[in-house]
Formats: structure tokens, C-alpha cells, sequence
């Protein structure tokens, strides 16, 4: 996984964040009020007051407030995104910086379990290994094959159900449970 800072994320965020319509006035408002009011040493008064100008477009007061942050610090870059997730969580689900974040993460998930996982080939993958399985134990039920031919094939269904699954198991082993006793 890539070790990337809040500053990093920031960095990489910020044009997505003030691209038009991004966020709104009261949700830039209320970031600020929180990174003010809760944690005055982020935003002193004076610059939350500068960051809520109403004169200054919305834009330029959040580039501005953005570029602040980055200067500031770890710390202050990771207050940013816990207010921004409280006030616009559709919106922080959305940035580039997550999603990079997670598909890192699932690469790194999946180098691991992949060989505890089940093939994921799709329904008709599945449907034709079952249709297999009900044709050769129909055929096995039609036709029980001569003792004489073959005295290891019963053997060998009756521990293939342990390979398949406990639920087809059971009708393997009900059906094989009357010749398993002469083994």
C-alpha cells in the first residue's frame, strides 16, 4: 500500500474539490466553523473570518483555505477531511485521493487471498459443473457399473464428496451408503 499523507491527499484532492459545484457556500461554512470552532489552533478568528468573506468567491476562498491547510500540516490536513466527511460525506466518498486509497488496498487484499478464494468464473461456469455433477450421478444411478469392471470406481465416489461441498455430500453418501458397506 502507497503511504500517502493527508498533505499528499490534499494535494491530490484540490482540484477536485474546487471544480464547479463540488461544494457548496454553507458546506465550506460549516468546515470552516469546525475547524474553527472545535479546533481553534487549526483556524485562528481572524482566518476563519478571511476564509468566509462573502466578497471573495467560493472558489478562491476555498483554494485559499486548501492551500492554508497544506502549509499547516498533518494534522490540520487530516482535520480537513474529518470535517469535510461529517459535512459532505457523498462528496468524500467521491474524491480521486479514496479511491486510490482503495484500490491499492483491494490489489494488496487480493495478492493475498487469492488462493483461499472460490473461482469466480460467473453463473454458467457454475451451471455447467453441476449439470456434470447431476449427469454422472444419474448416469451412476441408471447404470451402476459392474463390480467386476472397476472395484476401485465406488471407492473413489464415495470420497469425492469430501472434495465437493457437505451440502452434495450428503446426497453422494445417501446414495453410495448401501455399497459402502461391502467395501
Amino acid at each position: 500500500m502507497t503511504d500517502q499523507t493527508y498533505c499528499d491527499r490534499l494535494v491530490q484532492d484540490t482540484p477536485f474539490l474546487t471544480g464547479h459545484g463540488r461544494l457548496s457556500e454553507q458546506q465550506v461554512d460549516r468546515i470552516i466553523l469546525q475547524l474553527n470552532r472545535y479546533y481553534p489552533q487549526i483556524l485562528t478568528n481572524k482566518e476563519a473570518e478571511k476564509f468566509r468573506n462573502p466578497k471573495a468567491s467560493l472558489r478562491v476562498r476555498l483554494c485559499d483555505l486548501l492551500s492554508h491547510l497544506q502549509r499547516s500540516g498533518e494534522r490540520d490536513c487530516q482535520e480537513f477531511y474529518r470535517a469535510l466527511y461529517i459535512h459532505a460525506q457523498p462528496l468524500h466518498s467521491c474524491l480521486p485521493s479514496r479511491h486510490a486509497l482503495q484500490n491499492s488496498d483491494c490489489t494488496e487484499l487480493d495478492s493475498g487471498s487469492q488462493s483461499g478464494e472460490l473461482s469466480n468464473r460467473g453463473p454458467m461456469s457454475f451451471l455447467a459443473g453441476l449439470g456434470l455433477a447431476v449427469g454422472l450421478a444419474l448416469l451412476l444411478y441408471c447404470y451402476p457399473p459392474d463390480p467386476k469392471g472397476l472395484p476401485g470406481t465406488r471407492r473413489v465416489l464415495g470420497f469425492s464428496p469430501v472434495i465437493i461441498d457437505r451440502h452434495v455430500s450428503r446426497y453422494l453418501l445417501a446414495f453410495l451408503a448401501d455399497d459402502l458397506g461391502g467395501l
